[in-house]
């Protein structure tokens, strides 16, 4: 779906650069082309003298995009963002065209502190062009999304996807009572 046909199905849309907030903002970031969805809160962004290169992007209330010192996180046309997505580049994190990521869904290439005396360990994420990914559904460090893949809701993905493939949680495991 192209971003004219996309963008026009969100009627809450808005291009008002005074519908998001800024913390700690001190590296590259362009949010010229970013269309912002009406609700509260507003997008966050954090930025840590990272790197973001947003472009024709749809962000809905909630949204939190967060690029640490040295980190990037790159995002191409027509991708829509909805209400409470977060998204965590302290390596690189790249979303291609047209993705649509479902409330709440997160995406991180960090595990954000480091663990039993072992050192941070930071790997690259890369979602590819025309990907569907559910409602919290997680995509975690060293993840590679092939095109056109779909992650179900509720997913957690911690192996690489090829393209077209779908993944989908595992079966809650259900006890007898006893």
């Amino acid at each position: 779906m192209s971003t004219e046909t996309l963008f026009p199905l969100l009627p809450d849309a808005q291009c008002r650069p005074s519908r998001f907030r800024f913390k700690r903002a001190r590296g590259v970031v362009d949010l010229s082309k970013v269309t912002f969805g009406s609700g509260s809160p507003p997008p966050l962004v954090i930025n840590e003298a990272g790197r973001m290169l947003l472009g024709r992007v749809f962000l809905a209330a909630g949204t939190r995009l967060w690029a640490h010192k040295g980190g990037e996180l790159a995002i191409g046309d027509g991708t829509v963002l909805d209400a409470g997505v977060e998204i965590v580049a302290w390596a690189r994190v790249t979303i291609g065209k047209n993705v649509y990521l479902g409330w709440d869904a997160l995406v991180m290439d960090t595990d954000l502190h480091s663990v039993g005396g072992r050192p941070l360990v930071n790997r690259v994420v890369t979602i590819g062009d025309n990907v569907r990914i559910g409602c919290r559904a997680m995509i975690l460090k060293g993840v590679t999304i092939g095109e056109g893949a779909v992650i179900h809701p509720g997913s957690i993905v911690t192996r690489d996807v090829p393209a077209g493939a779908e993944v989908r949680p595992p079966e809650a495991a259900i006890r007898a009572p006893r």
